[in-house]
């Protein structure tokens, strides 16, 4: 007898209806609304999921999707052996719609329950359609979600989840998901490649006989094991494309040596997916299509190391590539300070997402050791993430003042509070730091985030504005409510 389907738990935070956000926000100017209010452009936004889009069909890649900081079908020979690039979204529902678009393979990782609460009516339409569509939840599996996950399994049609384990006693609550569910799940093995925050590293990946375990299940057809993910930001602390592919073709590399060391089990015939990736060395695979004399051997490399994956798997495994990535749709300062990918412009041209604030103090007249001011926005509307390239917390959008005012230098929130910040010239620009700040009392100003999942995970919702045909990105075309809370 088939048992009644669980209630799904509701998201921690509750948004306003989307008719009353559309009513309030739609068609103002973003100067008129209150502050501070997180902006997306999402003509930006469409730039770069199309400009990698381009690379992955020049790649013959199927894209993925992800949804964590926003987040076509293809002409293929089915036999022939391609990676598949995990996207990230901006955990919103219409982010996940803008890169999905009309592919058939739905494949997105989710970082919190709550994103897939609220993309569950999304997914259920993408299996009414015949879509194949699967979800990883990119932690390793705790006893506190297994009942929220299968509750809301019924509400996602035929949609399958997938799972990271790197510790035998996560096996007995996929089990128990499946129980409750009543579905069969994908396992992924989680490789720590060097980045060490989860995984088991390449020489102990059959921990406790954890893969053993896998392949025993998979017999009984009570889940599926998938392969093996790593997930390394080990990337972000490079400034090249250079080191950027380097990274990328490190942690294949590492992947590969975790599978050599348990292909003797592997069932033969049986294929496995190597899923790795990060935002940076994700998009550094644009080198590969758009070449350059620096890049050329690094490029090459990379290449060959993903064609080997793909045409000759691994010792005697027959292997699919992923490659996964998180905020590259939307970018932020940090993105930018890895240079990682070709021919980007500065912040003001590729970042999509900016918080807007308000001046509330100008100190120009000496009250301090240099000409500081005061913005309505602080760590609750910014997030408190570094950026290597420069020592501030936010970098203001110089478009926002008069022509000829910023010219090549730029203001930055040099100090942080709960609901504040303090804006001084950057040292590190041209001109004199002691030259009075250009702005007055009640002024608005763009701030460009050191970290966009960050600083979006503290609203409830996206105003949305389109900068495409020359338009200035100044009226609010929709709001994109997002996922909040665990």
């Amino acid at each position: 007898m088939r048992r009644a389907r669980p209630v799904p738990l509701r998201p921690q935070r509750l948004n306003p209806p989307l008719r009353e956000l559309q009513e309030f926000y739609v068609g103002k100017d973003i100067r008129d609304v209150p502050r501070p209010v997180l902006i997306m452009d999402q003509a930006k936004m469409r730039r770069h999921c199309e400009s990698l889009q381009q690379a992955a069909d020049s790649l013959g890649v199927a894209l993925r999707t992800h949804i964590k900081s926003h987040k076509a079908s293809q002409d293929c020979d089915a036999q022939t052996p391609r990676p598949v690039l995990l996207i990230t979204v901006a955990q919103t529902v219409e982010g996940t719609e803008l890169q999905v678009n009309d592919k058939k393979d739905v494949r997105l990782i989710v970082s919190t329950v709550a994103e897939l609460e609220l993309l569950a009516k999304l997914i259920d339409d993408y299996v009414f359609e015949d879509r194949q569509v699967n979800i990883l939840y990119g932690v390793p599996l705790v006893q506190s979600q297994v009942t929220r996950l299968a509750a809301i399994s019924w509400t996602m049609g035929e949609a399958t989840l997938s799972f990271l384990v790197d510790h035998p006693d996560q096996i007995r609550l996929v089990r128990r998901y499946c129980h409750d569910s009543l579905r069969q799940v994908k396992v992924f093995v989680k490789v720590d490649t060097g980045y060490h925050r989860a995984g088991l590293p390449p020489s102990a990946i059959n921990k406790g006989d954890l893969i053993s375990q896998l392949l025993e299940l998979n017999e009984l057809t009570i889940l599926e094991f998938a392969g093996l993910y790593s997930h390394s930001s080990l990337s972000y602390n490079g400034t090249t494309p250079v080191e950027a592919m380097a990274s990328l073709e490190a942690e294949i590399t590492g992947c590969m040596d975790a599978l050599r060391n348990i292909s003797h089990m592997i069932p033969k015939g049986k294929k496995l997916t190597i899923s790795v990736g990060a935002s940076p060395q994700v998009l550094a695979v644009e080198n590969l299509v758009q070449g350059g004399a620096e890049p050329d051997a690094a490029a090459q490399s990379l290449r060959a190391k993903m064609q080997a994956v793909m045409a000759e798997g691994v010792a005697g495994v027959e292997c699919e590539l992923e490659l996964h990535a998180g905020v590259y749709s939307v970018m932020d300062m940090q993105q930018l300070a890895t240079n990682a990918r070709p021919n980007l412009g500065s912040y003001e041209e590729e970042i999509a997402v900016s918080v807007l604030s308000e001046v509330v103090g100008v100190y120009n007249d000496g009250e301090r050791a240099q000409p500081e001011v005061l913005l309505s926005v602080g760590v609750l509307g910014l997030g408190r993430e570094p950026c290597p390239s420069y020592k501030g917390w936010g970098v203001l959008d110089r478009s926002t003042f008069p022509p000829g005012v910023m010219d090549d230098r730029r203001l930055i929130i040099s100090r942080i509070s709960q609901e504040h910040c303090i804006v001084t010239w950057d040292e590190d620009s041209k001109g004199n730091i002691t030259d009075p700040i250009p702005v007055k009392i009640g002024q608005k100003v763009r701030i460009f985030p050191n970290h966009a999942c960050i600083t979006g995970a503290l609203y409830g919702w996206y105003v949305v504005v389109d900068s495409s045909n020359g338009r200035p990105g100044l009226k609010i075309v929709d709001v994109w409510p997002r996922a909040s809370g665990w």
